[in-house]
């Protein structure tokens, strides 16, 4: 199998782009094979590689349909919703405490 060829960090040629650099244009990979990559160096450690895919070649972002507008945000609603008090914390319930911090920390007051 041959391997991929390989560019410096920020000295891709004209007509590629990363997945990243395609989401903020609107595109999508499409299905097409990766074609090339990036490569940066770093400091006694395995280098950072990026990926490259051809732009003329992407195809536009799937809209979002209304169901997945209600999935995402009943998900979202389920990450704010404190299991031991069952409220809206109004944020992410932290994964590290597993509840509000009003729950998890109830003797110490909220504003010194």
């Amino acid at each position: 199998m041959a391997s991929l060829p390989t560019y410096p960090w920020r000295l891709a040629p004209e007509g590629l782009a990363t997945y990243r650099q395609l989401r903020t244009a609107g595109l999508r990979p499409g299905g097409q094979p990766v074609v090339a990559q990036l490569e940066r160096r770093r400091y006694r450690r395995r280098p950072l590689v990026a990926y490259l895919y051809r732009v003329d070649r992407a195809k536009p972002v799937r809209p979002m349909t209304p169901a997945k507008w209600a999935a995402l945000a009943k998900a979202n609603a389920a990450r704010r919703t404190c299991p031991a008090c069952r409220t809206d914390a109004g944020y992410c319930i932290p994964a590290s405490l597993g509840m509000c911090v009003t729950c998890a920390y109830p003797e110490e007051p909220c504003h010194p």
